[in-house]
């Protein structure tokens, strides 16, 4: 059966797209063979915090096609890369997976079709590196025989404020017709299309986003451990600043990032001989913060364990949300993956609660889970908030737990040591 649309590359950002999609009546099939089987059985992906099994159900009635057959890429009017791209060694984007994705679809590319790259990508990467793999495949000229455009991937998980529709989608097309018959498309499912000059300029525009949000994590939290240092309220500050209604921005300290969106610099991004690449150096001090932080909070939970008469080998040390972030069940980057193995081999033992993680393991070795969250508080030398999941009652916590160190500012004020 034909389709109107196909996501090519699943997680967290392809699901929502398809999901938003299928909302939208577009009849809408999913290219992935890594996920094929688990998705038409209902099962979503390790790690997909985004969507709930649920919501997969309800796309799948809804007529949502997992398919793993590459011809029925041939069938499609648009078809959205969503690979992802990870940070190789060298700290520059993993495009294998896009790689793949496009020699998938090459051999079935059709005249007319629209083809738009939504993996977070460096700039150049939708002209340089995609261009050339659907052409060669296809034997079509992407602005002449087919459109090309990229769209940087916008999702915020869990929120309830920011939903797919009510998101301005940014385009930016290799011709004005690329950029205006990916408009066409994504105006059914957002509120808001923003035209970019071009590719460069979208993909660039990401860039921009991400690495604004780690710089300003990154201020926050050199100000946390300063506040705490000169022993001054950062809670109480960051409420007086955002009083402010110029020139400011709330943003929160916390035990680090976490996330798919990762801070680049392009001193570590592939450039041709025409464009020699110039360090960010804001971007890079700002990882070296961000990076201290699951360091920082271990410095922490070892001075209070001191403060009362305990060191950390041999305490019982509960973590509290061990996701990347609040109220979905992504481990991406989460702060818990790097902090539960360094208690580990401080000689802590470790166990931890999370409601949507159901199993959890670090070093090769399953973390007992908490049934009880209250009677594990009270046994545990050390509680470490580090998702202040919306299910937690935090000040009932508060009151249990033996002794409890916020890193997310979420317990009520003097209700436990913060960060």
């Amino acid at each position: 059966m034909p389709a109107d649309l196909a996501v090519v590359g699943l997680g967290h950002l392809g699901l929502p797209l398809a999901q938003a999609a299928v909302s939208a009546g577009i009849e809408t099939l999913a290219f992935d063979p890594r996920h094929t089987a688990a998705l038409a059985a209902g099962r979503l992906p390790a790690d997909e915090g985004a969507l709930t099994t649920a919501d997969l159900r309800r796309m799948l009635a809804a007529g949502f096609r997992p398919t793993g057959n590459p011809a029925e890429l041939g069938r499609v009017r648009t078809a959205v890369i969503c690979a992802p791209t990870p940070l190789g060694a060298d700290r520059s984007p993993d495009l294998a997976q896009v790689a793949e994705a496009a020699r998938a679809l090459a051999p079935r590319l059709r005249p007319h079709t629209t083809v738009i790259l939504e993996s977070p990508a460096y700039p150049g990467t939708t002209e340089g590196f995609l261009r050339p793999l659907l052409e060669e495949g296809s034997g079509l000229t992407a602005g002449r025989d087919f459109h090309l455009a990229h769209s940087p991937g916008r999702f915020d998980p869990g929120s309830r404020t920011h939903a797919y529709g009510s998101t301005p989608k940014v385009i930016g097309g290799l011709t004005p017709a690329c950029t205006e018959s990916a408009a066409a498309f994504y105006s059914r499912l957002t509120d808001k299309v923003v035209r970019a000059r071009g590719p460069r300029e979208a993909e660039a525009t990401h860039l921009l986003e991400t690495n604004f949000r780690h710089v300003n994590i990154a201020l926050v939290n050199e100000m946390a451990v300063l506040c705490h240092d000169l022993g001054v309220d950062l809670w109480d500050v960051i409420r007086c600043a955002e009083t402010k209604p110029f020139g400011f921005q709330s943003f929160r300290p916390g035990p680090g990032v976490g996330g798919h969106a990762v801070a680049l610099d392009p001193a570590y991004l592939p450039h041709t001989a025409h464009t020699p690449g110039h360090p960010l150096r804001l971007v890079g001090l700002a990882q070296e913060v961000n990076q201290r932080m699951p360091q920082y909070v271990i410095q922490r939970a070892a001075t209070l364990l001191n403060e009362h008469g305990k060191s950390v080998r041999g305490a019982r040390i509960l973590l509290l949300g061990v996701t990347y972030k609040p109220d979905i069940a992504g481990q991406q980057g989460a702060p818990a993956e790097e902090i539960a193995p360094r208690l580990l081999q401080m000689g802590a033992s470790v166990s931890y609660h999370d409601p949507h993680i159901p199993h959890w393991s670090v070093l090769g070795r399953p973390v007992p889970r908490a049934d009880s969250l209250y009677e594990a508080a009270a046994d545990a030398d050390l509680t470490l908030l580090l998702q202040p999941h919306r299910t937690y009652d935090l000040q009932g916590l508060a009151v249990k737990a033996q002794l409890l160190l916020d890193t997310r500012g979420a317990t009520p004020v003097g209700a436990a040591h913060r960060l």
